[in-house]
């Protein structure tokens, strides 16, 4: 089959892979219908997740169809079309009885393209299908569908929820990429006094404000945008600042944009150490939090889709075949220049579904 594989730092490419066997009876072969690229996926092959083996196949994010099941599993059958969730869980292990999936204990928690191989190819194997593959409620598109494996719970558990959000507060998002903009469409569950997003990316912050954004500022000039912020919040700074870059200077911009009592929420994937000024903020009663995903909304989230409440296909901006796959990561990496917001790869094994 074919695949897109990390190679070693700044070198990923679009290899013949052998097609994914079942190795345990709570396993499933999949074949991939459609995936997407991730920012993860970018630091990865710059060399910022260590972990991750040459030879990998990348990507953690996509729906599909059920080839072959294992022996134990019981909840999808040959033909199911399901949704893969970027964390696989066994539902057993000490975390997952606490609903932590993310730190899953058996060959679980974000492996796919991490630890073991991703959902960027035509064939994969799922671990712990049961728990880990979602039946898609009738009538969704599969962009929507796409965007329920990883960015929208990521906005949201580790954007909102982490950042305590709640009526009436005034929200800071750094970074009008997917997470961010997942966490501008999950805020909105909320009635918030404003949602703030703050980018380079003049774009990307005209398209936060169509997806629910009360206003942008443009942190081009760190200093202006600062102050910006400040007028917007009565001199007072955000309640919550959300930072969904993952690099030193958007951390640093959350620390100095928030209010007393204020929750910093940590959700960019950081490669290198950010300056954390403890002896500035330790008076303030500042809270900073952090996390990987869990997966633990998919289902709240899939009902909130049914309902109509988000729409979060609307970030899908390209379109391309797997076989187009380094010319999709050309695009994405640019996303600026390129207007690129999500992109949709699919399967050239695959109909259309």
């Amino acid at each position: 089959m074919k695949a897109y594989t990390y190679v070693e730092p700044g070198l990923a490419k679009f290899v013949d892979k052998p097609k994914p066997v079942i190795l345990k009876p709570t396993d499933a072969i999949v074949r991939m219908l459609k995936t997407t690229i991730c920012g993860t996926d970018l630091h990865i092959i710059k060399g910022d997740v260590p972990a991750v083996q040459s030879g990998t196949i990348l990507g953690h994010e996509g729906i599909a169809v059920v080839e072959e099941v294992g022996s134990s599993v019981t909840n999808f059958k040959p033909g199911d079309k399901v949704i893969v969730s970027c964390v696989c869980s066994c539902g057993k292990c000490y975390y997952c009885k606490k609903g932590i999936y993310a730190h899953c204990e058996d060959e679980g928690g974000w492996i796919f393209g991490h630890l073991i191989d991703g959902t960027q190819a035509e064939y994969l194997r799922v671990p712990h299908a049961d728990n880990t593959l979602y039946s898609p409620p009738a009538g969704l598109s599969d962009e929507a569908l796409v965007m329920i494996s990883d960015i929208l719970p990521t906005g949201y558990e580790i954007g909102v929820l982490k950042g305590r959000v709640e009526p009436g507060c005034n929200v800071a998002i750094i970074g009008s990429g997917p997470v961010g903009l997942g966490s501008l469409l999950t805020a909105q569950f909320y009635s918030l006094a404003k949602i703030i997003m703050v980018d380079i990316d003049d774009h990307r912050l005209d398209t936060a404000l169509k997806f629910g954004a009360t206003h942008k500022v443009n942190n081009s000039d760190t200093a202006k945008a600062i102050k910006e912020i400040f007028d917007l919040t009565d001199g007072r700074g955000v309640d919550v600042a959300i930072e969904a870059v993952g690099i030193p200077a958007s951390f640093d911009f959350c620390q100095k944009i928030i209010a007393v009592d204020g929750r910093i929420a940590n959700a960019g994937v950081h490669g290198v150490p950010v300056q954390f000024d403890l002896d500035r903020l330790w008076i303030r009663n500042i809270t900073v939090t952090t996390g990987l995903v869990s997966t633990n909304t998919t289902p709240q989230l899939l009902q909130a889709l049914e309902a109509q409440k988000i729409h979060p296909e609307e970030l899908v901006t390209h379109y391309f075949k797997l076989s187009q796959i380094e010319e999709a990561y050309d695009v994405f990496r640019d996303a600026s220049k390129n207007n690129a917001i999500k992109v949709l790869i699919e399967n050239d094994l695959s109909p259309q579904s």
